[in-house]
């Protein structure tokens, strides 16, 4: 299902005809370091990773994270959408790009059309973000679509920077 488009990219649901990609995506070493490794090994991880994660969001709260093709040739680069966490009071904005699609522009096009999507289509009133303390690219790219440091916080084992972003009402 189409969510949203750019000029050069579409955003849609994940679904398991993508269990490649996923599988691919989560295995790269930057997704490792910067997001977390999500012990996913093979295709059929792959499914049901898909299916409790991606499917389930889409149902229960009615987003989520979104495949990010180009629109020329629907080629898979990355993800790009919201995460409810119950650890945080609000969606959270999160991206991820195979490495040969970094430094074009594909992360900040997808990032600020979902931010765009939030606040028209989803109506929210506030966007957060996380980061591990060393993951300065993401967060100088969370501050060009508009959100600040907070504060450092505590999720699990593990210390993060928290950006949030206060949405005008429409």
């Amino acid at each position: 299902m189409k969510i949203l488009e750019t000029e050069r990219l579409m955003l849609r649901h994940v679904t398991n005809d993508d269990a490649e990609f996923v599988l691919d995506l989560l295995n790269q070493p930057s997704f490792k370091k910067f997001i977390g490794d999500r012990g996913v090994r093979t295709i059929e991880q792959a499914r049901e990773y898909i299916k409790t994660r991606f499917t389930r969001s889409y149902q229960d709260n009615g987003f989520g994270l979104y495949l990010v093709e180009l629109k020329q040739g629907s080629v898979p680069t990355g993800l790009c959408g919201f995460v409810k966490r119950a650890e945080l009071a609000d969606p959270d904005v999160g991206f991820a790009l195979l490495p040969q699609y970094e430094k074009a522009g594909y992360a900040f096009e997808s990032a600020a059309a979902v931010m765009q999507y939030g606040k028209e289509t989803l109506h929210f009133t506030r966007v957060l973000a996380i980061t591990t303390l060393d993951n300065e690219s993401s967060g100088r790219l969370l501050g060009k679509i508009g959100l600040v440091f907070e504060r450092e916080i505590e999720m699990g084992d593990e210390v993060l920077r928290l950006f949030s972003s206060e949405l005008l009402e429409n």
